[in-house]
């Protein structure tokens, strides 16, 4: 299951040594599910691909100097790559971090085509950053995503176990990508204790701080009493994306309602422990 850029992950003779088996079967069984292959990019002309898969994602305003993403390649923070046959499909890319937590890695992108979407790829390449720190000695993960995107909170929370215990307005400041135009750069930081994958959703448990309220077009946000010592719902839309498109008015709404309920919720004490199957985060 090893690849020969990982030594840690195969001895000499072909068995698995100081690696556990469990993160590597998990990633492995998830790449065959998405029917892709994966492995670690380490090339000079992998880094040009990578490029092109993140211009597929972000458009052509996100670009990294290939010279950064050989850095990468050669510094331990290899990106890894999901391949369909020859051609590469999706990566992940993270770098190693430290904050009051000790070392942790913080993964910094996830692109995965277009074409590729919702059929297990991202999961994959997640399950094998997880597995190539783990091998590491690193414990925790780190990344960054717009509370918005409900898409996003439901992989993070449900699916791979993660919570949050940060928040940030504007975290990037303005941002000239095709997904973040015109947005307000918003940000959870996640926490991913390596050792837990997969809770599920959350039961929906504790008073509703923020919800929607349907005036016969869109459902526009409704902020409640914060309760005393929690626990709380903070409901999103789940469709953000496209319905922004439709009312600018809406979406900044939105933008301002559920950072106002977030920071509410994190200067109580409380943290992002989970993510409702109806598209609302639980704080606890």
């Amino acid at each position: 299951m090893g690849h020969s850029a990982f030594p840690w992950a195969e001895s000499p003779d072909g068995k698995l040594s100081e690696m556990p088996v469990e993160p590597w079967e998990m990633a492995y069984a998830a790449a065959a599910a998405a029917d892709v292959k994966v492995r670690p990019l380490d090339t000079l002309d992998e880094a040009d691909v990578v490029n092109e898969v993140l211009t597929a994602t972000w458009g052509d305003h996100q670009v990294l100097p290939r010279e950064l993403i050989r850095a990468f390649m050669d510094s331990g923070n290899m990106p890894w790559g999901a391949f369909d046959g020859e051609r590469m499909v999706g990566y992940v890319l993270g770098f190693m971090g430290m904050d009051h937590d000790g070392p942790h890695l913080h993964s910094h992108m996830l692109a995965v085509l277009p074409g590729y979407r919702s059929k297990g790829v991202g999961y994959a390449l997640k399950l094998v950053q997880r597995a190539v720190a783990l091998e590491q000695g690193i414990r925790i993960v780190r990344w960054t995503f717009d509370p918005l995107q409900s898409r996003n909170a439901y992989f993070n929370m449900a699916k791979l176990g993660a919570y949050c215990d940060r928040f940030h307005r504007d975290f990037y400041g303005e941002m000239t990508d095709d997904l973040n135009l015109g947005e307000r750069s918003d940000r959870f930081v996640v926490r991913w204790q390596l050792e837990r994958v997969a809770p599920g959703p959350a039961p929906a448990d504790g008073v509703v701080v923020l919800d929607g309220e349907d005036d016969g077009d869109l459902l526009w946000p409704v902020l409640k009493d914060f309760p005393a010592g929690g626990p709380a719902l903070v409901r999103v839309p789940r469709n953000y994306p496209e319905l922004r498109e439709r009312d600018a008015g809406w979406a900044r709404a939105w933008r301002d309602a559920s950072a106002q309920a977030i920071e509410a919720a994190f200067g109580a004490g409380l943290m992002v422990t989970g993510f409702t199957s109806d598209s609302a985060y639980v704080f606890a």
